[in-house]
């Protein structure tokens, strides 16, 4: 495959370490050597969010003790373009060189702690070679997603040829930070029925949104309003884990929405609205009046046509309970999953060591065809079939049939008759935005609502994010799509808080999506709909390889597993805006996807 799957070779790192012994300054020096951005209180690298008193709020007086001292290794031992993760002895640190001076940071992505040193540097970010996020070497400012958090950052000088580095010892330990953020300065009344900024929805969508208007000094009344009766959580999870409770996948603790002003209103479900009185109106009754409006309800599953409603234990699997039962009701039991999707197939990995039987029903000929093409579908398939999934494909269900209203049996179009005591479906899903019928928000056939590059729609003051809306993506010379990933849906989040208050940020995002099933990921990035091409390098029967998809000879997706960094790598050419012709991926040649990929 070429130079960028090789494997680095070890390096030793003498490691000499310095305890501070007597006082030393504030840590207001950055990574470069240059002034922090906090010494002039710049939370997002900007001017005029926060006061003085704000800022000794935000950098307490340290103590020597809190901090250490570390040399790492010689100045020559790394070369431009190369990281590095050292240990300072109270934690591990990424030490980075680009452009002649060294940087560094947390080593850990704070989305779910992949290595970053194993990631792709390039152009004063760092690319996780897990899910995509990328993060700036100087500030530590996370600019791209998935993740909410930001990393640390530490000194970093040069004295007599070696590397010193100076970090504080907490930040080593959590190797993660929240960026600064301004408070609710109006005055409120809880039960106003007013909000300057009203969010319906709390995926990461709603939630990026609400976080980036305070980050970016809003200090004006947010509320988000959810159906949900759990703060927002890490939804991607459910299917992957469905033992994991609310708590364990929460994304920010009450504590959090109330330090930082930020109101959430629960198991609150919007009916309607009037966009001339700018008025939402809540099923209870309630109605609210807002200023700028966020919509971001996300999605819904799509429902099944079949005999037997009345029967319970059919699931959609929407919330943590969903999860816990469908776990529980699996234990040592028969489970029949209805649908190919992505969940319903992580749904039928996570059940194979915990169900006497798992059965996958889906109305194509293999799972994964649409989306990762037929020859990469056989082999997960042959993956599932291994692992004791039986398939029951290009059929569907016909009845659920049960016994004192409890499921039995799943009786399939073609007669086939499958035990079941547990049944989720998942067969796609679409836009939850049947309360915006008539309200004069413009929608197209399928329910989606059209954005612009600013996430506005075609009503002032009302915006519209996540699942819920085509947008023009730059990837693809601004055509409109729908891409219902998470990752997606934080960067509509802060487009659109950006948008509100005055400072438009164009969608220069690059898909990146992820699976995972038997303790394996699949990485995707791009946008590969209408592909009519996949060119394979490595190993499908080893489940090792790289999938290029191309359409019209050029390259505009693609997806690996058991191949870190590629995709990451891959995803930075997209990011530049260069072409990768179907020829240079045929070849199995992956030199050239270095050069352009950190330049």
């Amino acid at each position: 495959m070429g130079g960028c799957l090789s494997k680095p070779k070890p390096v030793e790192v003498k490691v000499e370490l310095n305890l501070l012994d007597k006082e030393k300054e504030l840590d207001l020096m950055s990574p470069n050597g240059k002034a922090s951005p906090f010494s002039e209180c710049r939370p997002n690298g900007s001017l005029g969010h926060c006061s003085d008193e704000d800022s000794m709020t935000l950098r307490p007086q340290r103590k020597h003790r809190d901090f250490i001292e570390a040399s790492v290794c010689h100045v020559k031992d790394l070369e431009n373009g190369q990281m590095r993760e050292v240990d300072l002895g109270a934690g591990r640190a990424l030490l980075i060189k680009e452009h002649g001076e060294f940087f560094a940071m947390g080593h850990k992505c704070p989305h779910y702690g992949a290595p970053l040193v194993k990631g792709v540097l390039s152009k004063g970010h760092v690319r996780c070679p897990w899910h995509g996020a990328c993060f700036n070497i100087a500030t530590g400012d996370i600019e791209d997603f998935p993740g909410l958090d930001s990393l640390p950052t530490f000194q970093v000088r040069v004295e007599k040829e070696k590397v010193i580095i100076r970090a504080n010892k907490q930040a080593l330990q959590t190797q993660r930070r929240s960026k600064a953020m301004s408070k609710c300065s109006a005055v409120i009344n809880s039960s106003s029925g007013f909000s300057h900024v009203l969010i319906i929805g709390s995926g990461p969508a709603a939630l990026v949104c609400a976080e980036t208007l305070r980050q970016e000094g809003f200090t004006d009344r947010i509320v988000m309003c959810t159906m949900d009766k759990h703060l927002p959580y890490d939804r991607p999870k459910l299917s992957k884990s469905l033992d994991s409770t609310a708590e364990h996948l929460q994304l920010r603790s009450s504590d959090f929405f109330q330090v930082h002003d930020i109101e959430i209103l629960l198991e609150k479900e919007v009916v309607s609205m009037d966009v001339k009185t700018r008025t939402v109106i809540f099923r209870d009754g309630f109605k609210m009046e807002y200023r700028k409006l966020f919509i971001a309800t996300g999605s819904r599953p799509k429902p099944l046509s079949y005999k037997g409603k009345d029967v319970g234990n059919v699931f959609h699997l929407r919330t943590p309970e969903d999860a816990n039962a469908i776990a529980t009701l699996a234990s040592s039991k028969n489970a029949v999953i209805v649908g190919t999707s992505f969940i319903g197939m992580e749904v039928a990995a996570a059940l194979t060591d915990k169900a006497h039987s798992v059965s996958v029903i889906g109305i194509e000929a293999v799972p994964f065809r649409k989306a990762l093409g037929e020859k990469v579908g056989k082999a997960l398939m042959k993956l599932f079939e291994l692992n004791r999934v039986k398939f029951y494909m290009l059929n569907e269900v016909w009845e659920m049939r049960g016994h004192n209203g409890q499921l039995k049996e799943v009786v399939l179009k073609s007669g086939k008759v499958l035990r079941a005591d547990v049944c989720v479906i998942g067969i796609g899903s679409g836009p939850a935005t049947a309360f915006l019928k008539q309200t004069g928000v413009h929608m197209d056939s399928k329910g989606f609502i059209p954005v612009n590059k600013t996430m506005q729609t075609n009503i002032d003051g009302v915006f519209a994010g996540g699942d819920v809306v085509t947008f023009p993506l730059a990837l693809r010379s601004n055509k409109k799509v729908n891409i219902p990933h998470w990752q997606m849906a934080h960067v509509h989040g802060r487009v659109a808080a950006l948008s509100m208050m005055g400072k438009a940020s164009d969608i220069k995002t690059v898909p990146y999506f992820w699976t995972a099933m038997f303790g394996k990921s699949i990485r995707y990035a791009g946008y590969g709909e209408g592909f009519d091409d996949v060119v394979i390098q490595g190993d499908l029967d080893e489940l090792k390889f790289v999938a290029f998809y191309t359409k019209s000879e050029e390259v505009v997706a693609v997806a690996s597993m058991n191949y870190d960094p590629i995709v990451s790598r891959v995803a930075e050419v997209f990011r530049s805006g260069k072409t990768i012709r179907k020829r240079d991926v045929e070849t199995g040649d992956m030199s050239w996807l270095i050069d352009k990929g950190s330049q």
